[in-house]
């Protein structure tokens, strides 16, 4: 089977598959969708091998959680979700272990310009940290934002995903830029 031009309804089909013990669909799918999973991570990772380490681990956690995938929205949707959480966790883990740095020994960490730095792979530090801060207070917030604004992914497909109503998800994103442009930086 090979992985190249699957379109939306076959890889569904195959999930549905691999939901139900299909290995071999298990096997096609993750191959059908590692491209897919690896540009999310390269959205949230500019440098390739840390995006390769987190699509790894978005790979690994679709196919030990794919049960969890509830079948109703597609599931392109379901895995931008799970390689977005994978490649933000790798962000926090980098970022902790920056910080854990003895600055002594450097001196001080200084933080990078987001708009020279992050243009490698169309991401954004500032935003990354913005997402960072809105989740601590305002969690429901942060996923329809970023499948929406980054990600692009229409809001009727965003609300299956989340299995809410449409209205709720429009507002949350809508509070969520409210929550993420004071955050940004270069933002008036």
């Amino acid at each position: 089977m090979t992985a190249e031009g699957l379109g939306p309804d076959e890889i569904d089909a195959l999930a549905h598959r691999a939901r139900d013990g299909d290995r071999d669909a298990l096997e096609g799918l993750l191959a059908a969708v590692r491209p897919r999973a690896l540009a999310v991570c390269r959205g949230v990772l500019p440098h390739l091998s840390d995006a390769e380490d987190a699509c790894q681990e978005a790979l690994l956690n679709i196919a030990t959680k794919i049960g969890s995938w509830s079948g109703r929205g597609r599931f392109t949707t379901w895995m931008h979700v799970v390689a977005l959480n994978s490649a933000r966790s790798a962000y926090r883990r980098m970022r902790n272990q920056a910080v854990a740095a003895d600055p002594q020994a450097h001196g001080p960490l200084e933080r990078p310009d987001p708009r020279t730095t992050s243009v490698i792979a169309g991401t954004r530090l500032d935003l990354l940290e913005a997402m960072e801060t809105i989740e601590r207070d305002h969690p429901q917030f942060v996923e329809p934002l970023l499948l929406r604004d980054v990600y692009g992914l229409p809001y009727d497909e965003i609300a299956r995903h989340l299995d809410a109503p449409l209205g709720t998800v429009k507002a949350q994103v809508h509070h969520g830029r409210k929550l993420a442009r004071p955050l940004l930086r270069g933002s008036e």
